[in-house]
């Protein structure tokens, strides 16, 4: 039976190693995320040089840390890396106003987030920007002021690019498809937005909106650690709760032994 107890230990050791490999990677992943915070902070005191260094530091880092170790997935690695190019290009933009650079440095910090944070993500703060700004649209299309719903609607969708690389690292591919669908329906259709219909759609959204936000779970801890965590658990205590009997049979054959000899 012993190579029962080897075998045990064996899945034991690949299972702990599993979370000795996440454990190692935390470092890694904290970093990136101070250098994505920091470039965010540099972009908002326009010391824009400063903040596309940083920027350039993290591609570095991030192509090494997802190629060499398989930390981020292949959704991961591209969504970030889209996020990353934008970030860098806005940053070195002579005609980019200087909000619009922060827009997409701040849609790439939350990305940054989304992969790295292990609870509440960064871009479910933006609930009130974002509502606000729906908000602003849905009063310019109740006034029925064309020019006004254009600018507000401009502006919403502009807001929600900044969380959008974020929704696309938490939500499944099928309730993002669902939501930019909705969304881009709603932009490619301006000028039916005074019709008594189109109000029921502008309504529909901002339910879809809140129901997103409303929908975060507020511990975002991966399950399959947890799952690592419990069969690691399991494991070790079967395996010392088999060892222990193995031991305390053996003793109670010495002792009988013992007595027959006796």
């Amino acid at each position: 039976m012993k190579y029962k107890v080897v075998i045990l230990l064996f899945i034991c050791t690949v299972l702990i190693g599993h979370l000795q490999v996440v454990a190692d990677s935390q470092p890694k992943m904290n970093e990136l995320n101070q250098l994505a915070d920091e470039a965010l902070q540099l972009t908002k005191f326009g010391r824009f040089e400063e903040a596309k260094n940083l920027l350039e530091q993290f591609g570095d880092i991030f192509a090494k840390e997802g190629i060499s170790s398989q930390t981020f997935t292949m959704d991961e690695l591209r969504v970030v890396t889209a996020a990353h190019h934008e970030a860098l290009q806005a940053l070195i933009s002579v005609t980019l106003s200087h909000e619009e650079r922060v827009k997409r440095v701040t849609a790439f910090r939350l990305a940054t987030d989304a992969i790295t944070s292990q609870y509440q993500p960064l871009w479910s703060g933006m609930e009130d920007t974002i509502l606000d700004a729906f908000q602003n649209v849905k009063n310019a299309a109740l006034e029925g002021d064309t020019v006004l719903y254009n600018q507000e609607l401009n502006e919403f969708l502009a807001t929600y690019s900044v969380i959008q690389p974020s929704l696309k690292l938490d939500l499944s591919v099928e309730e993002v498809t669902k939501l930019d669908s909705k969304i881009a329906y709603i932009d490619r259709n301006r000028s039916s937005f005074s019709d008594q219909k189109w109000l029921k759609q502008l309504d529909q959204l901002e339910k879809d909106l809140k129901e997103l936000f409303a929908g975060i779970d507020k511990d975002d801890t991966d399950p399959s650690i947890w799952w690592v965590i419990m069969m690691t658990g399991g494991i070790i205590v079967t395996t010392l709760s088999y060892v222990s009997w193995r031991q305390y049979k053996g003793q109670k054959k010495v002792k009988k032994r013992k007595d027959l000899n006796d």
